[in-house]
């Protein structure tokens, strides 16, 4: 039983002449079913909520309020958000210096108190308040913020010019003056410093006496920060918040995401945290919604994969697989088109196992397993939605691919993923899986493969030219007009000489010849050499080779994203 439960039973035994045994038996069902202690006294009838609030008031030497005549400062609601107040249902009242007052219904609970007061960096004074009476001002309160269910926006101003140093010192309290909560100010610091170097992934790693913060730039991980120890719970608690995520669980693996706007960009951040050895690492995914939209062509496909593309998606259906391993830009390359096929006059359904990009007009549908809803469970339910295109995150496995052939040979376009080294072996994965080589020969229109390289500093990159020998070992025999660069470095691309990252890929559309090759369960080789030699695929080294004569990344680049060839 827990000190709340003992301290009411204690009282109401005492001034009240209740049955203890009746309320070591609510105590036993409360702590059992997770049910809270004192709202089942109020239901039992054994005590209303007034009264109960009054006792409370008179043993502990609080002061009791009624929240339906007090008016609450709309700006409080900032500093403590929805989700910890529901938890914990707790109301902010007041906010002077560096003291809050809130009202809540069970001063006894330590935890929230310590949570409020680690998330603030202020003193928490409780006063008391009927639970009912919380739950109606927690409505009012928070009834214009983002509904529950979607990932809530973070405005991110860039006239702060406070130093992230600065804010640490504020989070440390060795300087109180600051009027929004210091830990707020970090966040917001990490995330600018964040989107300003283009970075795809911000890791808050938490270790035996800091908190040490990593950017991940052009697929690059680099160390930026290490913060004090004592920031690391504030910092990691207000993330979760942000994430919609259970504050009170470190031992389990949680998922969230949040969205930020700055200026005239919004990202959403895609939030994983795992439990470590010296407490919980974040790892935040950046996901702009403006890579969405720039084309094809800007990430790094040719004139005759664009046609090859779009061709494919003016069939009514059929199947485009994108290969390629993790972390090579297939989702980016799948929403692309999706993106671009964006229709009101067309029903667009993805299912993915995580929503990479939420984007609207697309209904999206989360895999969740836990509760029975898988890649394959989840396809057949959409296919009853009359799609006109679906997109699958990735086919794992022979159930999925089978229904997704299928889907693709009765009236639906799909567009997936698949982990293999170049796009000839997808049509050797797929009929590995177990699926028929006639249905794969039958419904896959289009295979494109893709690796990502981190394309050269145009401020900085300076003219080389290459040794013979390096060129004879990659059989390469650049035209005249070709001119290779080597990077530098400059303050333009932090010192790396590479800025951003782009594609090279290989694409061939499905031909008669290669059904009869994928039928009579030829092998990836002889694929892929008819797709050379016949319909005109530049493999993916040949495109990055091309790229590098181009001046747009370097031979190193391309040979280290494909040494399989």
């Amino acid at each position: 039983m827990t000190s709340f439960k003992q301290r009411i039973s204690e009282l109401l035994v005492k001034q009240q002449g209740a049955n203890a045994e009746q309320l070591d038996t609510l105590a036993g069902e409360a702590t059992r079913t997770g049910k809270n202690f004192a709202k089942l006294l109020i239901d039992k009838g054994i005590i209303s909520d007034i009264k109960l609030t009054e006792l409370l008031s008179k043993e502990l030497g609080l002061p009791m309020i009624s929240l339906a005549k007090y008016r609450l400062d709309p700006a409080l609601s900032k500093l403590v958000p929805e989700r910890m107040a529901r938890q914990y249902a707790i109301v902010p009242l007041t906010k002077y210096g560096e003291r809050l007052t809130v009202a809540m219904s069970d001063p006894m609970n330590i935890c929230a108190i310590d949570d409020l007061k680690s998330l603030t960096q202020v003193a928490v004074d409780p006063v008391l308040s009927t639970e009912s009476e919380i739950r109606r001002a927690i409505e009012q309160l928070y009834a214009s913020q983002v509904p529950v269910m979607e990932a809530p926006v973070v405005n991110v101003e860039l006239t702060d010019d406070t130093s992230l140093d600065t804010a640490v010192a504020v989070l440390l309290n060795e300087n109180a003056s600051q009027q929004e909560a210091p830990v707020v100010r970090v966040i917001n610091l990490l995330v600018i410093e964040a989107m300003r170097r283009h970075a795809s992934d911000i890791h808050l790693e938490p270790m035996a006496d800091t908190l040490r913060v990593r950017l991940r730039v052009d697929g690059q991980l680099a160390e930026v920060h290490r913060l004090p120890k004592a920031v690391q719970n504030p910092v990691l608690t207000r993330l979760k918040i942000l994430s919609g995520l259970d504050i009170t669980e470190w031992r389990l693996p949680q998922d969230g995401r949040f969205k930020v706007r700055l200026e005239e960009r919004e990202v959403d951040f895609r939030v994983s945290v795992l439990p470590i050895t010296h407490g919980g690492k974040v790892v935040m995914r950046l996901l702009d919604k403006a890579n969405l939209s720039i084309g094809l062509d800007k990430l790094g496909f040719s004139n005759d994969s664009i046609e090859q593309f779009h061709a494919t998606v003016k069939r009514p259906y059929g199947m485009i697989l994108v290969t390629g391993p993790t972390g090579s830009g297939k989702s980016t390359t799948l929403y692309s088109v999706l993106n671009q096929l964006n229709q009101p006059a067309r029903n667009l359904i993805t299912i993915e196992d995580p929503i990479e990009y939420q984007v609207q007009g697309v209904i999206q549908v989360q895999v969740n397993p836990e509760v029975g809803l898988t890649f394959a469970g989840g396809l057949r339910a959409l296919l009853r939605q009359s799609p006109d295109i679906v997109m699958i995150g990735e086919i794992r496995d022979f159930e999925t691919a089978d229904i997704a052939m299928k889907a693709s040979l009765t009236g639906q376009l799909v567009l997936s993923t698949l982990h293999t080294n170049d796009a000839a072996s997808a049509v050797t994965r797929l009929v590995d899986m177990g699926v028929e080589p006639f249905l794969v020969a039958s419904s896959v229109s289009l295979i494109e493969a893709q690796r990502l390289v981190r394309k050269l500093c145009t401020k900085c990159r300076e003219p080389l030219t290459p040794s013979p020998l390096v060129l004879e070992r990659l059989e390469l025999k650049p035209s005249k007009t070709a001119t290779f660069f080597k990077p530098v470095g400059c303050r333009a691309c932090g010192g790396s000489g590479y800025r951003g990252r782009m594609g090279i890929m290989e694409v061939f559309q499905v031909d008669e010849r290669v059904r009869e090759l994928v039928v009579s369960r030829a092998q990836s080789w002889e694929i892929k050499e008819y797709a050379v030699k016949t319909l005109g695929m530049r493999p993916l080294r040949q495109d990055g080779l091309l790229k590098a004569e181009q001046g747009l990344t370097t031979l190193e680049e391309v040979i280290a994203v494909t040494t399989e060839e």
